[in-house]
């Protein structure tokens, strides 16, 4: 391509721009580059007229005058991370953005503006967005982008980097609009990817490369954090009493087969006895537990009280006299 004394088109930072190899003031990238659909006027002939040319005649004059004292006025230094548009008498001069290290400057007829191409975080404003559910809060977040191409920054918008924070608020508050609360509180990969997606199309005709999007805070109204905290904690108290539930009917279900092994062995529940003694014993020591079995009971209240429970009379007994009393007293 450099053969044929054609315009070159250079990569800076993964996009285009016209290279130095034109020759000629006018040089300009030819029709249906990528260039010229991308920098307004590229493709548009800019003839410099005969005051043009007298201008610059007489700045080159002006410098071999003072010359090696013009050296510390057009000669000009970019750092690494930075780029130098230059128009001259309003056009862009060929070439595309110059830099890193030196480049002249003619006076009187250049004008030229530096580019940091380093990234640039800022923080989006908190914005009050209304969920897709209804739901007002408040969602800011921080933004990464860098001027991937100094020339389209320049000479396609006025504000490359107003622009961006202004697009950035605005994509936030769409991207959120389609949200529910549910979603905006669990799916933040998804929302921020949706964020940098919509904002690195936008910022492509700018020069701008967004680079990363995080959602960084969501804040509800106290009303809802206080809704939220209650459901939360008769969910939570809820699952308690279920979870107790369950352990009653398990220990219940292990007393019933406890029981059953028990009445099959009357000697094992003697057993029991001295075991429920010896556990008494090592915590309480003052406390004596003397056990009475059940069955000594019954045969004691069997003389006075039928089966049925029912008091026993006898002949001649007075009914309002109580049990067991003589008759006659």
């Amino acid at each position: 391509m450099a053969a044929n004394g054609k315009n070159l088109v250079a990569m800076e930072g993964g996009k285009t721009e016209l290279d130095g190899s034109a020759k000629g003031p006018r040089a300009r990238a030819p029709p249906g580059s990528i260039v010229n659909d991308q920098v307004i006027g590229a493709g548009e002939p800019a003839p410099m007229g005969l005051c043009g040319y007298v201008l610059m005649f007489f700045s080159y004059i002006l410098v071999v005058l003072t010359f090696p004292i013009s050296l510390c006025f057009f000669i000009k230094v970019v750092q690494e991370y930075e780029r130098a548009v230059i128009f001259r008498l309003g056009q862009l001069v060929p070439g595309g953005a110059k830099g890193p290290g030196i480049f002249f400057s003619l006076p009187c007829t250049d004008t030229y503006r530096k580019v940091d191409l380093r990234t640039v975080s800022f923080d989006v404003p908190p914005q009050e967005i209304l969920s897709k559910d209804s739901v007002t809060v408040a969602v800011d977040a921080v933004v990464y982008y860098r001027v991937q191409n100094a020339t389209i920054s320049v000479t396609n918008v006025e504000n490359a980097q107003r622009s961006t924070r202004l697009l950035a608020a605005t994509t936030l508050r769409n991207v959120l609009g389609t949200k529910t609360l549910g979603e905006i509180l669990t799916e933040r990969e998804n929302i921020s990817h949706q964020m940098q997606t919509a904002l690195d199309d936008a910022t492509d005709a700018w020069g701008v490369k967004v680079e990363r999007v995080e959602v960084k805070d969501v804040r509800l109204p106290v009303q809802l954090q206080r809704a939220m905290a209650a459901e939360a904690e008769a969910t939570r108290e809820a699952r308690a009493k279920v979870i107790a539930a369950e352990g009653e009917k398990n220990a219940s279900r292990a007393l019933k087969e406890a029981s059953e092994v028990i009445s099959e062995s009357p000697a094992a529940l003697q057993l029991r006895y001295l075991q429920t003694l010896n556990a008494i014993s090592a915590e309480k020591n003052s406390t004596i537990i003397f056990p009475l079995p059940v069955d000594l009971l019954r045969g004691i209240l069997t003389p006075a009280y039928g089966p049925s429970g029912a008091v026993h009379m006898n002949v001649g007994q007075n009914p309002g006299s109580q049990a067991g009393t003589p008759p006659g007293v």
